[in-house]
């Protein structure tokens, strides 16, 4: 039985989420472990993740395929990375 035509998305939609889905979700991803690491030392936060990287990054990905617009998904993807990168980078650069 063939797909609902109303539930698939576009061409364009479909590149958008995908793209959301992989290297967005691994940027949120590693800089929430940044974000993690401007708090607390770096060595814990290390060891964990490990095993924590796989399992957020797997959930963002399913984030980004249940969302209906790409533009969307793609926007809240990059500015969770720059609330999550901003105190590490700010230590880093220019807290010296």
């Amino acid at each position: 039985m063939p797909a609902n035509k109303k539930y698939l998305s576009t061409p364009g939609q479909r590149v958008l989420k995908i793209s959301a889905a992989l290297p967005g979700g691994y940027m949120v991803t590693t800089s929430f472990h940044l974000f993690l690491m401007a708090f607390t030392s770096p060595g814990p936060v290390i060891l964990t993740m490990n095993f924590s990287t796989w399992l957020l990054w797997a959930g963002l990905m399913i984030l980004a395929f249940l969302a209906k617009n790409g533009w969307k998904i793609w926007g809240w993807y990059l500015i969770a990375t720059l609330v999550f990168a901003s105190p590490y980078l700010y230590q880093t650069y220019f807290h010296k």
